[in-house]
């Protein structure tokens, strides 16, 4: 699916972008980043369109949503990671 149908099926289902990333809980930044690809990946296009197919018939995905509990993934060894310093003190001098 294009970042075009994709943005026209997030219209249908009268949600912003960010507040689809905030509510299946995937960074809006990893979000925009299919605008640059073109295309977005099939799990997601198949949530946008489960979302529009479900605002159209009048059911709330929303709230069926926020009871799932989602949690965000962390990208672990991200950014600057503390390093231990080394204790020089220990070791013998030869």
């Amino acid at each position: 699916m294009t970042f075009i149908e994709f943005k026209k099926l997030l219209l249908d289902a009268e949600i912003s972008l960010p507040k689809f990333s905030k509510l299946i809980k995937v960074s809006e930044k990893n979000i925009q980043a299919y605008k640059k690809k073109g295309e977005v990946p099939n799990a997601i296009a198949v949530v946008a369109q489960c979302f529009a197919t479900m605002h159209q018939n009048h059911i709330d995905y929303k709230e069926i949503i926020t009871a799932l509990e989602l949690k965000a993934k962390t990208k672990k060894g991200a950014g600057f990671a503390k390093t231990k310093k080394l204790d020089l003190s220990t070791h013998s001098s030869d």
